[in-house]
């Protein structure tokens, strides 16, 4: 693998000048001059006025003489005055040490001046530093930056000038040697630096001071920047600084004075000796190569004349012992791996009847786990023996084709991605349910019963003037419909109320009669609609409760409920008449309505006496295209009626409040709402006064939003009855709710939102996703004993993949039952009824609506349903329905179980698992039940939960804990998910997937096993793994003691052994099967174990802003300023059936800088994302700028000021 090299750079400064001594040490020189002991601070002092400035050469002395360092100045002058064989008084010591302390009086009075750049202060060498670092830190970055120096002093002065000057994205370190050095010297302990390197790499420390200690002897995180502040003196030097900066974008600074001859030959010399040394190593002959010793294999293998060999009947290709390691080694070469991961094969060889029996153990990612060779009487032959089993394994199970090459490389992500065999947009219309078919079913007659289902509001006050509740009639009993919020007026809102009467009643001929015209009022005298009379079509009918009346229980009488008094009003008048004759006060409080115009409805107030018809409008009124006077605005005939109508010019005038017909009272006002005007003043002559009183006109309005709410619950419903699922109202309309194009594109610019929807289903499907896995997982894990982890995670991920949800959902038509449109006013009406005036009068016929749907959306829905189903019995802990909703949702023989207990009876033990138990493994037991208080009736489950796949089956005979991980995994991750869910109701799922990330990662899960010592009883082949533990463990233990109870000292580790986490997940998965598939000791596990270190989730917003979009989002918003980006995906026209590809762009100022490709939008945005991530590492605010022409901060900055 090549590593990248820094870009290298010079930056020159100004000619320093010669040394001097500043006031200060030449005071201290006069008096204190010929105490050896400072002679070493002297010089240095007068180097910094030349290197560094006054100001450093004075901090010299300040550090040299603080009351720690001078403790061991006096010490060392002590120590050398006993030493001296003149054998000079006591007196003379006592003196000297008075004259050094004087000194530090001398020192710790002198004020110093503030490090400015005037004057001598400070060096062009030190000011050249600090505009660069100021440039690279301006903002927060990620960069990590190394200035090495010469002399301790100067590290040490250099921190402590950048801490004067508090430049906030600058956390200083300092990094320099151990080794005890002159009195006076400046020193760190090794625990010091340990503590450094770890601030270092956790990103509290950004810039490190240090000497040479750094180029090569400590494990220096990698960084991005690295300062020559002194020139290396070697090759050596410089190559291994250099080195420092492994980084993509990585920089290599060579600080050189101006015009000096030295610094520059320098420079040149170390490029120079770098090619020389390149060639010579580019030159070293053949023979130099290293080459194995098994010379005489060959000849050996020849000798075996009982070797078998393969030969494939189609293509004759062969396999032989001596071909065997190189098939196998071309297999393994080609299985799925990290790229810093070396895939190999571990060969277990043992002794039986004085033969060599070998087993190969391929890795976790084999489809073959492991293969045992024959007996014979050469290691090497027995190895070659292990490794043909293996390749006839893999040809039997298809693994390698006929040409004995690996297809497994081919295959793998044609599994892996079987979800993305799906079109990421919107990819058909299909048809959509706009209403329930509870009305159409239960239409046809006239009704002889009635349901009553009370509409009210919880704080009818928010509407702003009052309200009447109004009575739902239904032929059948509606189902319970949860309350929902309606936005009044601004700031204002309240949860509408929807209580269904268990009593029924039957409503006379005449009852009825009335009933029919006060509903069908409603929507003439509200909505402007008039629909035909016909009581067999009609799907349900409105009626007005008594205001003194407050519907508190499921029990009371429904008739009882009704305020007949107004329905008969209605039902006898279809209007109220005014006269000249009505008195004034009659005005008051009408529901008035424009007979010209259906647009015009008013809540009349008051006569206004003083007031005229032909009087000019007042300003500020509802506008209107007729206002030249208040006649005029009351009037909306056209222009020739108008010329032929009239009015009376004495009659009142009276003030009303236009109504508004509110877009959606499901969602929040509208700035055009908030803006309109409601004043009016009106003539009652020309008018209509509605029947219908206010505080039923009041709550009528709402209807319109409070009907298509209900019709949403009612579809919902019937999605799960289809399905058969019993899930809760609230989550089932959640589970099918889909709000914008791109719902499922997390904290991205939402597109075609449709509000006031309520919440969409994504946080269900995050939820029902995770379900779905552990379902999965223990049905296969029940269903198929003799099944390895790969054959379990093809299955799996057949079973869970979007395409099969999809395919799935398309049998079922669950797409009629999703919710893509908000409240729609020409959509809510009740269908059955023909319309004779109004709106959409002239429409023919039932339409049939549609919309566009894209496949993943479709199987996202699906998940959504089972995380619904999960919830909906949340308070009892029963998984009964959410496992009926995995079998219905996935329609396979691999999970048919209707109930959680069934997964049990699935299970048939293994005879490893009933087999009698060893000393040791019963040992084993007895410590875990000690230090666990978990009891385990299989001990040999337990044993193989601690097994490693590089340790034989042939020695305990139980199987390594490669299974039990599969299963423990998903039970783990249900458990995290849990917690996440329930502790943060109001997350969106990219928070919540981000944040899962740290407690399910392998960081976490090491840290866990070492910390329950399970690292303890882990049985593996092999000094690799023992070692990679130890390495791991100790480095934890160091992390451990120095977290002074912090929660998330284990991020600051560095990744453990893989193992580690496995054997955590496989011993979850060992209790599981132990306790008979009792979840709760899942639980247990993780209430006792996990749950302390996430309950305050926001210390892991680092650890979560590593995803590699969310840190590009942070790193382009708050590191460079710049808000004119855009991370974007496509897909790419399939051509003849080919896979998918989509591909995904990073845009900065509409410059596409870097794009990726895979199967899915989700995968190709985060190879983007790190894409991009690799480009910008190490870029300074500054550089970023000049590159992407951004201005997005300083325009801002411009708007402030």
């Amino acid at each position: 693998m090549s590593i990248s090299k820094p870009d290298e750079s010079i930056a020159a400064y100004a000619p320093l000048c010669h040394p001097y001594q500043t006031r200060l040490c030449a005071e201290l020189e006069a008096r204190f001059g010929d105490i050896a002991v400072l002679s070493k601070l002297f010089r240095f002092s007068r180097a910094a006025t030349s290197e560094l400035g006054e100001w450093c050469a004075d901090v010299v002395w300040t550090l040299g003489l603080a009351i720690e360092e001078a403790r061991k100045v006096e010490g060392k002058l002590e120590r050398s005055f006993l030493a001296d064989e003149d054998n000079r008084p006591i007196e003379m010591l006592d003196a000297e040490l008075r004259r050094l302390r004087e000194a530090r009086d001398v020192v710790s009075n002198w004020t110093l001046l503030p490090p400015l750049a005037e004057g001598n202060l400070l060096s062009p060498k030190v000011l050249l530093l600090k505009n660069y670092l100021e440039l690279v830190f301006e903002k927060p970055t990620g960069a990590r930056c190394i200035v090495f120096v010469k002399r301790r002093y100067t590290a040490r002065v250099l921190a402590e000038l950048f801490a004067q000057w508090k430049m906030p994205n600058l956390h200083l370190g300092l990094l320099i040697g151990t080794r005890q050095g002159d009195p006076g010297d400046v020193k760190i302990s090794f625990r010091q630096q340990v503590l450094t390197l770890m601030k270092f790499k956790k990103g509290e420390v950004n810039c490190l001071f240090a000497t040479a200690i750094a180029e090569e002897g400590l494990d220096i995180p990698n960084c991005n920047l690295i300062v020559r502040f002194d020139l290396y003196e070697t090759l050596i030097q410089y190559i291994q600084s250099r080195g420092r900066a492994r980084h993509a974008n990585s920089k290599y600074i060579h600080m050189i004075e101006d015009g000096n001859p030295l610094h520059i030959q320098g420079v040149r010399n170390v490029r120079l000796g770098e090619e020389v040394m390149r060639k010579f190593c580019e030159a070293l002959p053949a023979d130099r190569l290293l080459q194995g010793s098994d010379v005489s294999l060959d000849s050996t293998l020849a000798k075996e004349r009982s070797l078998r060999s393969y030969t494939d009947p189609v293509t004759g290709a062969k396999l032989t012992y001596g071909s065997s390691l190189v098939v196998l080694a071309h297999f393994i070469g080609c299985l799925p791996h990290h790229s810093e991961t070396n895939l190999q094969a571990s060969y277990a060889i043992t002794v039986e009847n004085k033969l060599y029996v070998c087993e190969v153990i391929l890795p976790e990612s084999s489809p073959i786990h492991s293969a045992t060779g024959r007996p014979s009487s050469k290691r090497a032959v027995a190895k070659r023996s292990a490794a043909f089993e293996a390749c006839i394994l893999l040809r039997k199970g298809g693994y390698l084709d006929s040409n004995l090459l690996p297809i497994y490389h081919k295959q793998l992500p044609a599994m892996r991605n079987a979800h993305l065999a799906l079109n990421m947009k919107r990819s058909g219309n299909y048809t959509m349910r706009l209403k329930p078919s509870l009305w159409e079913t239960t239409r046809g007659s006239a009704p002889d019963e009635f349901y009553l289902t009370a509409l009210e509001l919880e704080t009818p006050e928010n509407l702003g003037r009052p309200c009447q509740p109004l009575a739902l009639l239904t032929r059948t009993r509606l189902p319970e419909i949860p309350a929902f919020t309606a936005y009044l007026q601004v700031q204002k809102t309240s949860e509408v109320l929807c209580t269904s009467i268990a009593q029924s009643f039957r409503p006379t001929t005449t009852e009825l009669e009335h009933l029919t015209t006060f509903t069908l009022r409603i929507y003439k005298d509200v909505f402007n609609k008039t629909y035909e009379t016909n009581q067999s079509q009609m799907s349900y009918w409105l009626a007005p409760i008594l205001s003194e009346s407050r519907v508190t229980t499921e029990e009371q009488s429904a008739e009882r409920l009704i305020d007949w008094p107004t329905v008969k009003n209605v039902y006898e008048n279809e209007e109220l008449k005014w006269t000249m004759a009505t008195p004034h006060s009659w005005l008051s409080n009408r529901y008035v309505i424009d007979r010209w115009d259906g647009g015009r409805r008013f809540f009349s107030d008051k006569v206004v006496p003083e007031m005229r018809p032909l009087d000019p409008l007042p300003a500020g009124c509802a506008p209107h295209r007729y206002d030249q006077n208040i006649l005029d605005y009351s009037v909306s005939l056209f222009s020739k009626a108008r010329g032929r109508a009239k009015w009376q010019d004495d009659q009142p005038v009276f003030l009303a409040h236009r109504n508004l017909h509110r877009l959606n009272w499901l969602d929040q006002l509208q700035e055009q709402e908030l803006k309109a005007m409601t004043v009016s003043y009106l003539c009652p002559e020309p008018l209509k006064f509605s029947a219908l009183p206010t505080t039923v006109a009041a709550m009528s309005y709402l209807f319109s939003a409070i009907i298509h709410r209900i019709d949403a619950y009612l579809i919902a419903l019937e999605a799960c009855e289809m399905l058969g699922l019993e899930i809760k109202p609230h989550l089932a309309l959640e589970a099918v709710t889909k709000d914008s194009d791109n719902t499922d594109e997390h904290r991205a610019e939402q597109i075609h939102v449709q509000r006031g929807m309520g919440r969409n289903y994504e946080r269900l499907e995050f939820i029902g996703d995770c379900f779905l896995k552990m379902a999965t997982s223990i049905s296969l894990f029940a269903k198929n004993p003799d099944n390895d982890e790969y054959e379990f995670h093809v299955k799996r991920m057949l079973l869970l993949c979007n395409k099969t949800l999809f395919d799935n959902a398309l049998q079922l038509k669950l797409y009629e039952y999703i919710r893509t449109q908000g409240f729609s006013r020409r959509t809510w009406y009740p269908q059955g009824l023909k319309l004779l005036e109004g709106k959409g009068s002239t429409k023919t016929g039932t339409e049939v609506h549609k919309h566009q749907l894209g496949d993943k959306s479709i199987a996202d829905v699906c998940e959504a349903l089972i995380g619904a189903a999960l919830l909906s019995y949340q308070s009892t802990g029963n998984m009964d329905m959410a496992v009926k909703a995995v079998t219905v949702m996935v329609s396979s023989p691999q999970h048919d179980v209707s109930k959680w207990e069934d997964y049990y009876k699935l299970y048939t033990k293994p005879r490893y698992q009933l087999a009698s138990s060893s000393a040791a493994t019963l040992d084993l037991a007895i410590k875990i039940e000690q230090k666990h208080g978990y009891h385990f009736n299989y001990p040999r489950l337990l044993q193989s939960a601690f097994i490693h796949p590089s340790c034989p089956f042939a020695w305990q005979k139980i199987p390594c804990y490669q299974r039990l991980e599969f299963l423990g995994d998903s039970l783990l991750d249900m458990a995290c998910v849990n917690f996440l869910f329930y502790r943060h109701p109001d997350r969106d799922p990219q928070w919540l997937t981000e944040h899962k990330m740290a407690m399910v990662s392998n960081k976490f899960f090491g840290a866990l096993a070492v910390k329950l010592g399970f690292n303890k009883h882990l049985r593996f082949n092999g000094p690799g793994v023992q070692y990679e533990i130890g390495q791991y463990v100790a480095e934890y233990e160091e992390v451990e003691r120095e977290s002074k109870g912090s929660r998330d000292y284990w991020t600051l580790t560095k990744d453990p052994p893989k193992c580690l986490p496995d054997i955590v997940e496989a011993y979850v998965g060992a209790i599981f099967v132990d306790s008979e598939f009792n979840y709760k000791v899942v639980e247990h596990f993780f209430d006792t174990h996990i749950r302390w270190f996430f309950e305050d989730m926001n210390i892991y917003d680092t650890f979560a802003n590593n995803h590699p979009t969310t840190y590009l989002h942070s790193l382009l918003t708050n590191n460079f300023g710049c808000t004119h980006y855009r991370l974007m995906a496509n897909e790419l026209p399939s051509i003849d059936g080919s896979p998918i590809v989509v591909v995904a762009v990073v845009m900065i100022h509409e410059e596409i800088v870097t794009d990726a490709q895979a199967s899915s939008g989700k995968n190709a945005k985060v190879k983007a994302s790190a894409n991009a991530l690799k480009l910008l590492a190490g870029v300074a605010p500054f550089e970023f700028r000049a590159k992407y022409m951004c201005d997005c901060g300083r325009v801002k900055g411009e708007e402030v000021g």
